[in-house]
């Protein structure tokens, strides 16, 4: 399963674009795009491919969602002992040991 992350476009240059993702700059390609898009605007964007433009309010409200999510795994983590998970490809991994 994949998560699209609201992404403002900063910089366009035809069909290319570089979108800011909390401070976190990366090139992307507009033409799978259905409308236009303009710097300032939120697009969510897979596999490099800007696939739907997002109102800002929608963007904004999911982005801090988002970092809701962040800051709560991330005090689960410093204040769990111990826990195990497996990765990618099935292996044991253990962490906050």
């Amino acid at each position: 399963m994949c998560l699209a992350i609201p992404s403002r476009i900063v910089q366009i240059d035809d069909l290319r674009a570089v979108v800011d993702v909390y401070g976190a700059r990366r090139e992307i390609n507009l033409m799978l795009m259905p409308e236009e898009v303009g710097i300032g605007d939120y697009v969510l964007v897979h596999a490099g491919f800007a696939l739907q433009k997002v109102e800002q309010e929608a963007a904004q409200e999911a982005l801090q969602m988002i970092s809701k999510i962040i800051e709560d795994v991330e005090k689960e983590d410093d204040s769990a002992e111990g826990y195990s998970c497996q990765d990618s490809t099935g292996n044991q991994r253990i962490r906050n040991i």
